[in-house]
């Protein structure tokens, strides 16, 4: 990669998995930044993505630990 990261290292900071990120490499070299649609899809938009993949990744992680957290509070009554 560009940045001397390999891509499953790159992948893993960005938190999106290693093909993602090799296709996103790949659309770039070929100038094909485009989405579902046919569009062209912007470095923005690619960004917004990822970011509601994690927080819907985080909000899941709350709510077990919400669970989690109840189920012990009962337990230690």
């Amino acid at each position: 990669m560009r940045g001397g990261q390999s891509v499953p290292t790159a992948a893993a900071i960005l938190g999106v998995n290693d093909q993602t990120l090799r296709n996103w490499l790949n659309a770039e070299k070929q100038g094909l930044k485009k989405g579902t649609a046919g569009r062209p899809v912007s470095a923005e938009q690619m960004e917004i993505s990822r970011l509601r993949a994690e927080l819907a990744r985080v909000k899941m992680e709350r709510d077990i630990l919400k669970k989690a957290t109840a189920y012990f509070a009962k337990e230690s009554q």
